[in-house]
């Protein structure tokens, strides 16, 4: 199966009929449908059911596109950089980031990085953190940000702040009025917590299992975002890293250290293979400037 061949086979099942495809792939219906026809007698097995005239993915073709992915993703990367460098006239500088710091220290310091570099194109998402990696595995970005990396060998890591989650409640909570809070405080609480497939989720589970509670929240949520928006609701409290309670916008939380300390890392992270643009550089010098006005206003961020 060669690369044209998988182009008309993911154009399908994007549109869903070979007539969709034919008309995205500028290429008549019959030629699709013959390719198609190559394609499975070449691999051996069908990749569609054929009901009524219409056409539905077996399991194994949904597979192969899934697999696919990072192979076309590759490519519109490769496409992209060969179109910057035909034009040679600005720069482009490919950003993707984890919620808590893209909408927050990200957006802040972009607003200033544009205005003090006009020609440097700036692509810009807010992902979660596998595909935040993803991208910059395959050059679909630039530079990465996230908290809680973990373990990447393919990548270049730069820590930005060495941080620590801390408990998110309303006002109105009675672990408001506590200086520090502990597992042992929501014991018995209802409160929000971080799904055991994320590596903040598992950090915070660990040092519950540490004190000796039982980690039983009312509600699992995958970002600490969402935490801090079922918690102004009245939800109950949350363990949150320390950005998001001003980057989700919630008015009325209380931030409160947590106990023990919850390591959370804020990382910048580029591809060990690709040597990143000169606007990284300089995006990165912005961004400290930003950290080093931020990051002395945030709570539980000491030692």
């Amino acid at each position: 199966m060669n690369l044209r061949q998988l182009e008309i086979f993911r154009a399908v099942m994007r549109c869903q009929t070979t007539m969709g495809a034919a008309t995205a792939l500028s290429m008549s219906q019959p030629a699709v449908s013959n390719a198609l026809k190559q394609m499975e007698s070449q691999i051996g097995f069908l990749l569609f059911d054929r009901i009524n005239n219409r056409l539905f993915p077996t399991e194994a073709a949904r597979m192969i596109y899934e697999d696919s992915e990072p192979l076309f993703a590759m490519h519109a990367a490769l496409e992209t950089r060969v179109r910057d460098l035909r034009d040679d006239k600005v720069a482009r500088l490919r950003i993707l980031s984890t919620p808590p710091l893209g909408h927050g220290v990200i957006a802040q310091t972009l607003v200033r990085f544009a205005a003090a570099n006009p020609k440097v194109r700036v692509g810009f998402d807010v992902r979660h953190l596998d595909e935040v990696i993803e991208g910059v595995e395959t050059g679909a970005a630039d530079l990465g940000f996230g908290l809680a990396l973990g373990d990447t060998p393919s990548l270049k890591v730069q820590a930005l702040h060495a941080g620590a989650m801390v408990c998110v409640c309303r006002e109105d909570h009675p672990l408001a009025r506590e200086e520090v809070v502990t597992p042992d405080l929501l014991r018995g609480r209802s409160f929000v917590g971080l799904e055991g497939e994320t590596r903040m989720g598992q950090s915070v589970r660990t040092a519950f299992e540490t004190s000796g509670v039982p980690y039983e929240a009312s509600v699992m949520v995958r970002y600490c975002g969402t935490a801090c928006v079922l918690a102004a609701a009245g939800l109950g409290a949350a363990v949150v890293d320390a950005f998001s309670p001003a980057s989700s916008g919630q008015a009325g939380l209380v931030v409160r250290p947590f106990a023990p300390r919850v390591p959370c890392v804020a990382s910048a992270f580029w591809s060990g293979l690709r040597r990143p643009p000169v606007a990284a550089g300089r995006f990165l010098d912005a961004l400290r400037v930003t950290l080093s006005v931020t990051v002395p206003h945030l709570v539980g961020q000491g030692g």
